[in-house]
């Protein structure tokens, strides 16, 4: 199986190469087509590449050639690296689908060229290669090397001037996250023999506490600024948001996830971090988290408020990430495991549903030519196909059953009850508040999809444009095969946790299948695997449903408790989705019965005297979120400024126009002061260039004496 994995991995990296070939060379009109069917044949190597190691559980390596002084660059493909490898491979599969199909439909005219092709797979082969370096050199290489790539993928239309800026921004807060990377390595191979992964793993039983917390700062937030945490995420909604449709869906489903990748792959794997770098990982995530879906809820352009709905669900992983480590250095394996595969399990969750909904907003815009949801309304008569697969996409993001982002939500809110078995008062403490930050965002996800769906796609347009002719009923089957995706993922739990569990039990110490997935298709009284009264039990309530029919351990998540308490939380999501397909069926059967003779009067509507609704009487998206700009106006703080009104016969006001300004709050916290204190320090040092010698000669001067001192006192 090794040889398998090794020629999927080789043939990735010639098709991407045969890609960037006929990208080059096919011009414009057919680099949509290299993209569909080279990008597609690549996204497959890459999906059996990982799961030939997840279903196997034998890892990869292969070694390349030996550089002087940083030692022999090596290939792993481990099960760790094969998960997110596994995400970015169906992501990948969906969006080269999606490039031909959008630009056939939408712009065939306008992109993507052929130099989008090219760095389209120069991005792809230097994600894979992220995930299968095996020693800091190879990595770090891959790693600039995509940071790069995403700058160039990002303006290469360069339409307006902030979507430059934007651009720049971005790449300057990647080479601030790769430096403070690089640094960490460094100070991780201080003791190493080499550069590779397992040298720097056997030398970080040797650091000290300072040398390990300083390892976890700079991997955390440098890995941070691509994972879009707080406080380094304000470059993040503006690159989103000046995104081409065709790249945007790269950014929240492939590359967001590198930044995970490289939390856990240092934090977690190379290093075992102590118990309060997880507290500071929880503390983070949440707030991250709150803060994302702060300012998604109350933003009407779809792309932004998106984007900060990403920051939302990266928080979510990171406060999972986080109660991994806490549990695991605390000594609690079950917990640890549990909390690892709760955020593993959110990250493939975040990337199908987000590229789903980022695909459709590409359509919206394309047919709508506006983004702005207090314009949008009345889609889902006009576009019935593209709003099916949409609301397929609220609902997994809204963590509402049967759908993927029900399970992880539901995972991580059940980890972070685990900390009853913690010792420490005050991390319990802790604990409780992050969990409920993040029932509130998890509250506040609902409402701003609620938002989305309800302003965008029903009621009446409120908007002057005009939709475009429906495009070819194939252009959707990307979308299509996302939301089939969602539903698999929230309905077969118990086949996705074995897979997970392939990474999560090197790191936790405890197999999440064992702990979460009880063998009701196999335990019987006589093999004693479960309690012969707690058996049958279940077994009244229907948990051997299936059994026979379908392969596994069975369809229940259950965590077992002590005698007093043989139950800590259970579901099933297969059975609540076949018993809510019967509700649904059954009702639409007694409806269809007893109505189909009834005969159908229209009548005018009445509302309260007005011959007919308009638009503008209609909810607006604005509207809808203000009580959250109120409740919440201590974090967002707007300047509103009074800018004209409106009277007749000077006295009797109709209207009053204000002008709201907001600063997001990590700017006005973090990065407006971080400025203030440059500019600060900038104008110090300017005012003591003044062309005097003899201060000139004093500078030295102090300077020779500060160096004697320090050199004394060390």
């Amino acid at each position: 199986m090794a040889s398998v994995t090794g020629a999927s991995l080789i043939l990735f990296f010639l098709t991407c190469a045969v890609g960037i070939l006929l990208s080059a060379v096919c011009g414009r009109k057919r680099a949509p087509l290299v993209i569909a069917v080279v990008g597609t044949l690549s996204s497959l190597l890459m999906v059996l590449a990982s799961a030939t190691v997840l279903l196997t559980g034998r890892n990869y390596e292969a070694q390349l050639w030996t550089l002087d002084g940083l030692g022999r660059l090596t290939l792993r493909l481990d099960a760790l690296s094969s998960i997110f490898l596994l995400a970015a491979g169906i992501v990948y599969f969906s969006i080269s689908l999606f490039v031909r199909s959008f630009v056939k439909d939408q712009m065939e005219d306008a992109y993507p060229t052929g130099r989008y092709g090219v760095l389209n797979f120069a991005l792809m082969a230097s994600v894979v290669l992220i995930l299968v370096a095996s020693d800091a050199p190879l990595f770090l290489i891959a790693w600039e090397c995509m940071s790069i790539l995403c700058f160039l993928l990002l303006n290469y239309e360069m339409r307006q001037q902030s979507d430059k800026m934007a651009g720049y921004i971005m790449l300057a807060m990647g080479e601030a996250g790769f430096l403070a990377v690089a640094v960490a390595f460094l100070i991780l191979g201080r003791m190493a023999t080499d550069f590779s992964f397992s040298a720097l793993r056997a030398a970080a039983a040797g650091l000290s506490p300072q040398a390990l917390w300083s390892v976890f700062l700079l991997g955390f937030f440098g890995f941070g600024v691509k994972a879009g945490l707080v406080p380094v995420n304000f470059w993040l909604p503006r690159s989103y948001t000046a995104a081409a449709p065709v790249f945007i869906p790269v950014f929240a489903g492939v590359t967001l996830n590198l930044g995970f990748y490289g939390i856990l792959r240092l934090n977690a794997d190379l290093v075992h971090t102590s118990y309060g770098t997880g507290v500071l990982a929880l503390i983070v995530g949440s707030i991250t988290a709150l803060v994302g879906i702060l300012y998604a809820t109350t933003d009407n352009d779809m792309k932004t408020m998106l984007a900060h709905s990403s920051i939302e669900n990266a928080g979510i992983i990171v406060a999972g990430l986080g109660a991994f480590l806490i549990y695991r250095a605390s000594g609690q394996p079950v917990a640890a495991a549990i909390a690892l595969s709760a955020s593993l399990y959110h990250m493939v969750n975040h990337s199908i549903y987000k590229t789903l909904l980022f695909q459709g907003t590409a359509y919206v815009e394309a047919e709508t030519g506006t983004r702005d949801m207090d314009q949008l309304g009345g889609l889902s008569r006009l576009l019935p196909g593209l709003s099916i697969v949409f609301l397929v996409g609220c609902l997994a993001i809204s963590a509402a059953p049967p759908f993927n982002g029900f399970v992880s939500e539901w995972m991580t809110l059940q980890a972070l009850l685990r900390s009853a078995v913690l010792s420490s008062t005050s991390v319990r403490i802790v604990f409780a508040l992050c969990g409920a930050a993040l029932a509130l965002t998890a509250a506040l996800a609902v409402t701003c999809f609620v938002k989305v769906y309800a302003m965008s796609f029903l009621g009446l347009p409120r908007g002057a444009w005009k939709p475009k002719p429906h495009p070819r009923v194939g252009a959707r089957f990307p979308l299509a095969f996302l939301a089939l995706v969602c539903l698999l993922l929230g309905t077969l739990p118990t086949y996705v946790l074995p897979v997970l569990n392939q990474s999560v039990e090197p790191l936790s110490g405890a197999s999440v299948t064992t702990s979460l997935v009880p063998p009701f298709f196999t335990a019987n009284a006589q093999n004693g695997q479960l309690p012969a009264a707690f058996l049958q039990d279940f077994h009244n309530l229907g948990a051997q449903t299936g059994k026979g029919l379908l392969p596994g351990r069975g369809l229940v998540v259950l965590l077992r408790g002590h005698e007093q308490n043989p139950v800590v939380f259970a579901m099933s999501p297969a059975y609540a989705f076949v018993a809510l397909a019967i509700l649904l069926l059954a009702g639409w059967f007694v409806v269809r019965r007893f109505t189909r003779r009834r005969a159908v009067v229209r009548r005018p509507l009445w509302a309260g005297g007005i011959p007919r609704l308009l638009p503008q009487m209609a909810y607006t998206a604005t509207g809808f979120s203000n009580p959250v700009r109120v409740v919440f106006q201590a974090i967002f703080q707007p300047n509103i400024t009074e800018d004209t009104r409106q009277t007749v016969a000077v006295h009797f006001r109709t209207a009053i126009h204000r002008q709201r300004e907001e600063t997001h709050v990590v700017d006005r916290l973090f990065l407006q002061p971080v400025g203030a204190a440059t500019r600060w320090i900038a104008g110090f040092l300017a005012g003591m260039h003044h062309g005097r010698l003899n201060a000139y000669v004093t500078y030295v001067l102090a300077f020779l004496l500060l160096i004697l001192f320090l050199y004394r006192a060390t």
